[in-house]
């Protein structure tokens, strides 16, 4: 296996340490926000893509990642840079911006 370049090192680092979700977690929410009051949600339906492709970087290994992998991660990081202070702290918010955030593995009310 061929060693991974630094900065797709510290991507890694850094997407995993915004998405502080579980693949679990975010899999269980992804099912959950899918849901209406009118529909039953079915399994590996109605996620949002970059959500689902969160997910399957959660369950890859490092050296397995694509250029896919990458574009997504970075824009997960660039988007939750944005929308949270540098420290991510626990911060509550309106419940949308919660769940847009949860919807790409980030919940701003989850501890470090």
């Amino acid at each position: 296996m061929a060693a991974v370049p630094p900065e797709q090192e510290e991507l890694w680092e850094e997407f995993h340490r915004v998405v502080n979700m579980t693949s679990r977690e975010l899999a269980e929410w992804l099912l959950t926000s899918a849901a209406t009051p009118e529909t039953e949600p079915l399994p590996d339906k109605d996620a949002p893509l970059t959500g689902e492709q969160v997910l399957a970087i959660l369950r890859k290994r490092k050296g397995d990642l694509d250029r896919e992998d990458l574009q997504v991660m970075r824009k997960v990081v660039d988007r939750v840079h944005a929308e949270r202070p540098d420290d991510l702290e626990p911060t509550a918010g309106q419940a949308s911006w919660r769940h847009g955030l949860m919807s790409i593995g980030h919940d701003p009310l989850k501890p470090g």
